[in-house]
């Protein structure tokens, strides 16, 4: 008796096995579009906040320090000078600077409120600027008038101008500064943060995206030959075609996953956090030319003035010193060091430190080198200053301490603000390309392009097995 051949109800018969196996390659490919999605979507994001919103924000607050430092030290030039005829240029300069930087600032701060929108830290930092800034504006100005009914000698103040500034002066670096500190410092927080969260996503997203794209091109490959053993046929045009779509696609979304995790190491670690800290190097550098107007105007408070400075002089290049006497010879020694040294290996920290330990962009070297040149030139004038005011040559001091002819201080602190402009300029131009180049590669055509693949995978594939499935019918 011959046993029958039906196949019981629940089995895999070829119609359900190729329906089974079509909804794995659907849910498949669905999986690594969905993936790619997401690791590049992250990708933009973490460019996004970084590029366009929290490092410029730590800029620019760094520029709105930069800007109230040279406010005061304009302000303090200003009573400098005095009635002295022979600074007449000198006050009608400075008075113009001022008001140039009182722009700026009011400018920064403008664009520092729109950014904080939403952030009650920074709303608060921003929000102590405006409520001081206004205080600090009118408190110079009284010092201004005072000075100019008294006609007071250059470098000595009348008392009642004096205290007014004084009142000024206090209120910038007890108040402002800080709060401008306090913004750019919590933004470069969150860009710290917001890189090492994206760059391991990325790091891990790349592997599931290649993950999830071996598994659809497995299926799809399980499904072709499915076909090929039951339909008694070679190749299914269709799957072939969309199993190569599958490996183009999942080789490109992991490229530009690698590209988006470049641009990023680019944008940040390379170029941004050297313009961060140029952009405050440079903001403190502006108050420490403050602090020397401040030591030669207020002779009664010229040693806390003259460690504030020397506290400055450690940020912008850390190496150590109880007195200024002996940071020069330890900045002497380090910058011999240095250039003595040919992996150039920096011997310092502060902000100079960390740039000349972070060369990457053709130029840069040279350009970060003079930058140290001319600090080390800058911090010889101002032994000079110090030197002439001991001595009782006062106006010679203030004359020094202004001038702009060549070998003045004053013109030496342009070369090493021009200097630091340099450098910036590089960084940030290497910066916005970087974070351009991300713009172009995972912009809204990736999105719509990518969907389209998608679609036009899952339709064809579902087209592939639709012949093989009418044969049962």
């Amino acid at each position: 008796m011959l046993k029958s051949t039906a196949r019981k109800p629940g089995s895999w018969t070829t119609p359900r096995l190729v329906r089974a196996l079509t909804a794995l390659c659907l849910a498949a490919l669905i999986t690594a579009g969905a993936i790619a999605a997401t690791v590049l979507d992250g990708a933009r994001t973490g460019t996004d906040t970084i590029g366009h919103d929290k490092a410029p924000q730590a800029v620019r607050a760094a520029d709105l320090y930069f800007a109230l430092a040279d406010m005061d030290a304009q302000a303090a030039n200003l009573l400098l000078a005095g009635a002295d005829p022979d600074y007449a240029k000198l006050r009608a300069e400075t008075q113009q600077t001022y008001e140039q930087r009182r722009v700026q600032a009011d400018s920064d701060l403008q664009r520092a409120t729109e950014a904080a929108a939403g952030d009650p830290a920074g709303e608060q930092a921003v929000h102590t600027v405006i409520d001081d800034l206004g205080q600090y504006e009118s408190l110079v100005a009284r010092a201004r008038l005072l000075e100019e009914q008294a006609h007071a000698p250059a470098g000595r103040p009348s008392p009642d101008a004096l205290a007014a500034y004084r009142q000024a002066t206090d209120l910038l670096r007890q108040q402002l500064l800080p709060a401008a500190d306090r913004v750019s410092s919590d933004n470069a927080t969150i860009v710290d943060r917001v890189y090492a969260s994206r760059r391991a996503d990325l790091a891990a997203g790349r592997w599931w995206l290649l993950a999830a794209g071996l598994a659809a091109v497995a299926a799809l490959v399980l499904l072709q030959r499915t076909l090929a053993v039951r339909f008694r046929r070679v190749l299914n045009p269709a799957l072939a075609g969309v199993t190569l779509l599958t490996v183009v696609a999942v080789a490109a979304g992991y490229t530009l996953a690698g590209t988006a995790d470049r641009n990023l190491v680019v944008a940040k670690s390379n170029a941004y956090d050297s313009v961060i800290a140029l952009s405050r190097a440079r903001a403190v550098a502006y108050d420490m030319n403050a602090d020397e107007s401040r030591y030669l105007t207020d002779p009664t408070r010229a040693a806390a003035y003259e460690q504030t400075y020397r506290d400055k002089s450690q940020s912008m290049a850390r190496v150590g010193g109880s007195t200024l006497a002996e940071y020069d010879l330890r900045l002497a020694q380090a910058v011999d060091s240095h250039r003595a040294d040919p992996h150039g290996t920096v011997p310092f920290d502060g902000f100079l430190g960390d740039e000349l330990r972070n060369i990457t962009f053709p130029g840069e070297g040279e350009a970060a080198e003079k930058v140290l040149t001319d600090y080390h030139q800058y911090q010889r004038d101002d032994r000079e200053i110090r030197q002439l005011s001991v001595q009782g040559r006062l106006k010679e001091a203030v004359t020094y301490d202004t001038g702009s002819a060549p070998g003045q201080s004053n013109a030496d602190f342009g070369l090493l603000s021009d200097a630091l402009d340099g450098v910036i300029a590089i960084n940030q131009k290497s910066f916005e390309g970087a974070v351009a180049a991300t713009d172009r590669d995972l912009g809204a055509g990736l999105a719509v392009g990518g969907g389209v693949l998608l679609a036009a995978a899952l339709a064809l594939t579902v087209l592939a097995v639709r012949p093989r499935l009418r044969e049962y019918r």
